[in-house]
């Protein structure tokens, strides 16, 4: 079976320049919450390098409640994910984030002194909707990654399309091929 004539191929590469895996702290540095009403924060130390996940943090076990996250995805469209924190734990969302426009903070729920950063995960955001996982390979610094990327889809929100290299990313350039689904 070949090619339809006059038809376009549906593979595509997703090529990033010197993905690094960024600290915890890479978007929000270690904020304080109020301990009646949400904190609202919309001036960032960074924005994601490329569209990826975020990250919660809090600096102690008693940090707890939903951190809810604004922003955009790579189309420039309108997003936003809530993520519960878990005490001193990180806790990765899963929607792909290019832009972060504001971040609500719980209140603090024992002390005074809890605190939470926010920062950028693994999980790369693809560049189109999938209605299934179509990866091909990955590649990391040009080397073909030995087992397969953890791929997550959706056929209807973009930034719920993300692939996971299974090697850490280390600042070389990153590499997915996948065929395009309809």
């Amino acid at each position: 079976m070949g090619k339809i004539s006059g038809s376009q191929p549906r593979i595509s590469s997703l090529v990033l320049a010197a993905v690094i895996l960024g600290a915890n702290a890479t978007i929000l540095a270690d904020t304080a919450m109020d301990d009646a009403d949400p904190t609202e924060v919309d001036a960032f130390a960074a924005q994601p390098d490329v569209a990826r996940n975020l990250t919660v943090k809090g600096n102690d076990a008693n940090v707890s409640g939903d951190v809810v996250i604004e922003g955009t995805n790579a189309a420039g469209e309108p997003i936003s994910e809530t993520i519960a924190l878990n005490g001193a734990n990180v806790v990765a969302g899963n929607k792909a984030f290019k832009t972060v426009t504001l971040i609500t903070l719980p209140p603090y729920d024992t002390a005074n002194t809890e605190r939470v950063r926010v920062g950028v995960g693994s999980k790369l955001g693809l560049p189109v909707k999938l209605s299934r996982n179509t990866v091909l390979a990955a590649f990391l610094g040009g080397a073909r990654e030995g087992t397969a990327p953890t791929v997550a889809v959706s056929s209807a929100a973009l930034e719920s399309n993300t692939v996971t290299l299974n090697s850490a990313l280390n600042g070389a350039a990153v590499i997915v091929d996948f065929y395009e689904t309809l």
